[in-house]
């Protein structure tokens, strides 16, 4: 008989695991402890559990962690990791470095994705699974193991996949994430990057997690965004905005609105002055990239003169507004470029793709 991944598993539901095993709910915090916190994931050396209990353990549960098959690094330092799942779907992942000690490591929350943006690699993939809790965090658990507690000082939720589609797992992971006894993470550290699922921003902001939010918004009227995403046919741009005022509200940060550059699209003085509108009396940031291009999508990236234009222009009206540089793109992991296109390609992956079905998952 195969036995039960404990990676994942909450502090609530290894307090029940320790009870089932006819222990005390105790010792499941003592085990949450050891798997996030010190991550040991050697049942022997769990040391302040009696050896009855660690017995217990080895025959009936393991810890599996993710198999690592690829890890590039860009020109800037910027290194992407692919991993194979379980059931043989690919994932990956980003360390992004930055100025001084700071590194952001960008993590998927599916592999692949339903949302298809028509900018967007990883929506080329359609929709293979959502990711599990243990999926979701054992990317963060992966980097320290490799380069130790201080791998990384920000995590985004901005890899492959839409979030808020995976909702219940996604929630699930940010409190392993942020519970002091699991990953430490502070919760101002951690952003949550969505398509624009509107009742579930909601849904979050009443989470009351303290993440901060970022929307993929890239035009400022109803009319253009869905031309790049669709799945602004089905969550108007109006509500959204409503949707992220409240989270604003409720989180007492400021909401991020990622503004992509297209060239010849979204990058006029009209453009302008619609997300001056759009933005007036919101709580609000602004990034601002140039387009990443993808191999077989029609969208060209932009002079980064005209990116900087852009921006300085939108940063006179709008309180905080921030040009971003792509990093990663030699490799393919830069904003908008996740595909897992060489594992893929190898036909080494499950090609079932669930594609339009966002509605029903909302």
């Amino acid at each position: 008989m195969s036995k039960k991944n404990l990676l994942g598993l909450t502090k609530t539901e290894l307090e029940t695991l320790a009870v089932n095993l006819g222990e005390n709910a105790f010792h499941g915090r003592q085990l949450f402890k050891w798997l996030y916190n010190v991550r040991q994931y050697d049942f022997d050396l769990m040391t302040d559990l009696s050896k009855p209990i660690r017995e217990k353990l080895k025959n009936k549960f393991e810890i599996g962690l993710l198999e690592l098959i690829d890890h590039r690094i860009s020109g800037d330092n910027t290194e992407k990791f692919l991993f194979r799942l379980c059931d043989g779907h690919p994932i990956e992942t980003v360390l992004i470095p930055d100025e001084g000690k700071r590194r952001t490591a960008c993590i998927s929350s599916q592999a692949g994705c339903a949302v298809g943006c028509h900018f967007c690699a990883t929506g080329t993939m359609g929709l293979l699974r959502d990711l599990s809790v243990g999926e979701i965090v054992g990317q963060l658990m992966f980097l320290r193991d490799k380069f130790g507690e201080n791998a990384f000082s920000n995590v985004v939720m901005m890899g492959m996949g839409e979030p808020l589609l995976n909702f219940k797992n996604v929630v699930e992971a940010i409190k392993i994430m942020t519970d002091h006894q699991g990953l430490d993470i502070s919760p101002k550290k951690i952003v949550l990057s969505t398509s624009g699922i509107t009742p579930k921003i909601e849904k979050l902001a009443d989470e009351k997690l303290g993440v901060r939010l970022a929307l993929s918004l890239h035009a400022a009227t109803q009319q253009k965004r869905q031309q790049v995403m669709p799945i602004a046919k089905t969550f108007k741009l109006d509500k959204l905005i409503e949707a992220c005022r409240y989270y604003a509200e409720c989180s007492k940060q400021p909401v991020t609105f990622e503004y992509i550059v297209f060239e010849g699209f979204n990058d006029t003085k009209q453009d302008i002055d619609d997300l001056t509108r759009l933005m007036k009396s919101l709580n609000c940031k602004i990034n601002v990239m140039a387009y990443n291009p993808v191999p077989g999508l029609n969208f060209k990236r932009p002079s980064d003169e005209r990116a900087n234009w852009f921006g300085k222009e939108l940063n006179a009206r709008v309180r905080t507004v921030t040009v971003r540089k792509s990093r990663g793109r030699d490799i393919e992991a830069a904003c908008g470029q996740l595909a897992a296109r060489s594992f893929l390609n190898a036909g080494n992956a499950n090609r079932s793709r669930q594609k339009g079905k966002v509605s029903a998952r909302i």
